[in-house]
Protein backbone atom coordinates (compact mmCIF):
# COMPACT_ATOMS: atom_id res chain seq x y z
CA UNK A 1 0.00 0.00 0.00
CA UNK A 2 1.32 3.32 -0.83
CA UNK A 3 2.00 6.40 2.00
CA UNK A 4 -0.80 8.77 2.48
CA UNK A 5 1.35 10.26 4.87
CA UNK A 6 3.34 13.78 4.78
CA UNK A 7 3.50 17.64 3.86
CA UNK A 8 0.80 19.15 2.04
CA UNK A 9 0.95 21.22 -0.75
CA UNK A 10 -2.24 23.85 -0.89
CA UNK A 11 -3.72 24.03 -4.16
CA UNK A 12 -6.13 27.20 -3.84
CA UNK A 13 -8.68 27.04 -6.64
CA UNK A 14 -11.68 25.28 -7.64
CA UNK A 15 -11.62 23.90 -11.06
CA UNK A 16 -8.36 22.55 -11.45
CA UNK A 17 -8.28 20.56 -14.32
CA UNK A 18 -6.67 17.90 -15.79
CA UNK A 19 -4.90 19.36 -18.32
CA UNK A 20 -3.72 21.65 -15.68
CA UNK A 21 -2.48 18.75 -13.67
CA UNK A 22 -0.26 17.17 -17.20
CA UNK A 23 -0.71 19.07 -19.97
CA UNK A 24 -1.89 17.01 -22.88
CA UNK A 25 1.15 17.30 -25.08
CA UNK A 26 2.49 14.94 -22.74
CA UNK A 27 -0.01 12.30 -22.78
CA UNK A 28 1.91 10.12 -25.73
CA UNK A 29 3.97 9.53 -21.95
CA UNK A 30 3.60 5.84 -21.38
CA UNK A 31 6.07 5.05 -18.89
CA UNK A 32 5.09 7.73 -15.54
CA UNK A 33 8.23 8.29 -14.97
CA UNK A 34 8.18 10.76 -17.96
CA UNK A 35 6.03 12.38 -16.66
CA UNK A 36 7.45 13.48 -13.47
CA UNK A 37 8.61 17.09 -14.25
CA UNK A 38 5.40 18.42 -15.80
CA UNK A 39 3.43 17.81 -13.02
CA UNK A 40 1.30 21.02 -12.62
CA UNK A 41 3.76 22.56 -15.38
CA UNK A 42 0.38 24.88 -16.66
CA UNK A 43 -1.04 25.41 -13.73
CA UNK A 44 -1.86 29.52 -13.01
CA UNK A 45 -1.76 30.38 -10.10
CA UNK A 46 -0.99 33.50 -8.23
CA UNK A 47 2.47 32.37 -6.11
CA UNK A 48 2.71 29.04 -7.25
CA UNK A 49 5.59 27.69 -8.52
CA UNK A 50 6.49 23.55 -9.68
CA UNK A 51 9.63 24.20 -7.09
CA UNK A 52 6.48 24.07 -4.37
CA UNK A 53 5.96 20.35 -5.09
CA UNK A 54 9.11 18.68 -3.93
CA UNK A 55 9.11 17.03 -0.68
CA UNK A 56 5.07 17.38 -0.14
CA UNK A 57 3.02 13.87 -0.59
CA UNK A 58 -0.22 14.98 -0.34
CA UNK A 59 -2.23 17.85 -2.00
CA UNK A 60 -5.55 20.12 -0.33
CA UNK A 61 -7.59 21.96 -2.69
CA UNK A 62 -11.05 23.33 -3.10
CA UNK A 63 -13.68 21.86 -5.87
CA UNK A 64 -13.87 19.96 -8.93
CA UNK A 65 -10.66 18.87 -8.69
CA UNK A 66 -9.62 17.01 -11.91
CA UNK A 67 -12.02 18.43 -13.68
CA UNK A 68 -11.86 18.24 -17.97
CA UNK A 69 -10.55 15.36 -19.88
CA UNK A 70 -10.20 11.63 -18.90
CA UNK A 71 -6.83 10.20 -18.02
CA UNK A 72 -4.76 8.50 -15.78
CA UNK A 73 -2.07 10.59 -16.57
CA UNK A 74 -3.26 13.34 -13.95
CA UNK A 75 -3.27 10.82 -11.17
CA UNK A 76 0.39 8.80 -12.30
CA UNK A 77 2.04 12.42 -12.43
CA UNK A 78 0.72 12.44 -8.96
CA UNK A 79 1.90 9.39 -8.13
CA UNK A 80 5.79 9.62 -9.71
CA UNK A 81 5.95 12.85 -7.66
CA UNK A 82 5.68 10.98 -4.70
CA UNK A 83 1.94 12.87 -3.83
CA UNK A 84 -0.56 9.53 -3.26
CA UNK A 85 -3.55 12.02 -1.98
CA UNK A 86 -5.64 14.76 -2.93
CA UNK A 87 -8.01 15.92 -0.32
CA UNK A 88 -10.59 18.51 -1.54
CA UNK A 89 -14.26 19.56 -1.41
CA UNK A 90 -15.35 17.88 -4.70
CA UNK A 91 -13.36 16.02 -6.96
CA UNK A 92 -14.57 15.08 -11.06
CA UNK A 93 -16.12 11.74 -10.74
CA UNK A 94 -13.66 10.50 -13.57
CA UNK A 95 -10.46 11.63 -11.66
CA UNK A 96 -11.84 10.48 -8.77
CA UNK A 97 -11.97 7.19 -9.76
CA UNK A 98 -8.73 6.87 -11.44
CA UNK A 99 -7.25 7.79 -8.23
CA UNK A 100 -8.43 4.89 -6.47
CA UNK A 101 -8.00 2.70 -10.01
CA UNK A 102 -4.53 3.71 -9.00
CA UNK A 103 -3.82 2.67 -5.66
CA UNK A 104 -4.43 6.15 -4.81
CA UNK A 105 -6.78 8.17 -2.21
CA UNK A 106 -9.14 10.90 -3.29
CA UNK A 107 -10.80 12.30 -0.27
CA UNK A 108 -13.57 14.34 -0.07
CA UNK A 109 -14.00 16.47 3.17
CA UNK A 110 -16.77 19.05 3.86
CA UNK A 111 -16.26 22.81 2.77
CA UNK A 112 -15.86 23.86 6.31
CA UNK A 113 -12.85 21.37 7.30
CA UNK A 114 -11.18 22.54 4.00
CA UNK A 115 -11.91 26.13 4.31
CA UNK A 116 -10.37 26.65 8.20
CA UNK A 117 -7.13 24.23 6.97
CA UNK A 118 -6.48 26.52 4.23
CA UNK A 119 -7.01 29.23 7.09
CA UNK A 120 -5.20 28.21 9.72
CA UNK A 121 -2.39 26.04 7.87
CA UNK A 122 -1.66 27.07 4.32
CA UNK A 123 1.06 29.66 5.29
CA UNK A 124 2.75 27.52 7.77
CA UNK A 125 2.29 24.65 6.12
CA UNK A 126 0.70 21.10 8.13
CA UNK A 127 1.58 17.01 8.40
CA UNK A 128 -1.04 14.71 7.22
CA UNK A 129 -1.56 11.74 8.67
CA UNK A 130 -4.22 8.82 7.60
CA UNK A 131 -5.50 5.93 8.77
CA UNK A 132 -7.64 3.93 6.05
CA UNK A 133 -9.05 1.47 8.23
CA UNK A 134 -10.83 3.77 10.73
CA UNK A 135 -11.21 6.61 7.63
CA UNK A 136 -9.66 9.72 9.19
CA UNK A 137 -7.09 12.04 8.10
CA UNK A 138 -5.23 14.05 11.29
CA UNK A 139 -3.80 17.65 10.08
CA UNK A 140 -0.55 18.34 12.58
CA UNK A 141 0.74 22.32 12.40
CA UNK A 142 1.76 24.44 14.89
CA UNK A 143 -0.91 24.06 17.73
CA UNK A 144 -3.69 22.30 15.57
CA UNK A 145 -4.12 18.73 16.19
CA UNK A 146 -7.85 18.73 13.64
CA UNK A 147 -9.08 14.59 12.99
CA UNK A 148 -11.40 15.04 10.41
CA UNK A 149 -13.14 11.52 9.21
CA UNK A 150 -13.85 10.46 5.38
CA UNK A 151 -16.15 8.22 3.65
CA UNK A 152 -14.88 5.82 0.41
CA UNK A 153 -16.44 2.23 -0.54
CA UNK A 154 -15.47 -0.51 0.43
CA UNK A 155 -14.68 -1.31 -3.15
CA UNK A 156 -12.10 1.52 -3.06
CA UNK A 157 -11.34 0.77 -0.26
CA UNK A 158 -9.87 -2.71 -1.74
CA UNK A 159 -8.34 -1.04 -4.42
CA UNK A 160 -6.26 1.00 -2.40
CA UNK A 161 -5.21 -1.31 -0.14
CA UNK A 162 -4.13 -3.27 -2.99
CA UNK A 163 -2.08 -0.42 -4.68
CA UNK A 164 -5.01 -0.08 -7.78
CA UNK A 165 -6.92 -1.98 -10.04
CA UNK A 166 -3.91 -4.56 -11.56
CA UNK A 167 -2.85 -5.76 -8.05
CA UNK A 168 -6.61 -6.17 -7.23
CA UNK A 169 -7.56 -8.01 -10.14
CA UNK A 170 -4.79 -10.55 -10.15
CA UNK A 171 -5.42 -11.24 -6.12
CA UNK A 172 -9.24 -11.60 -7.15
CA UNK A 173 -8.94 -13.04 -10.37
Amino acid sequence: MKNFNGKALFIDRNDINTDEIIPAKYLTEVDKKALKPYLLEDLKLEGFSTDMIAGKNVVITKSNFGCGSSREHAPWAFEVNGINMVIGISFARIFRQNMFNCGMLAIELPEADIEEIFRTCSKTGVEVSTDLAKQTITFYADNINKVCSFEISGFNKDLVASGGWVNYADKKY
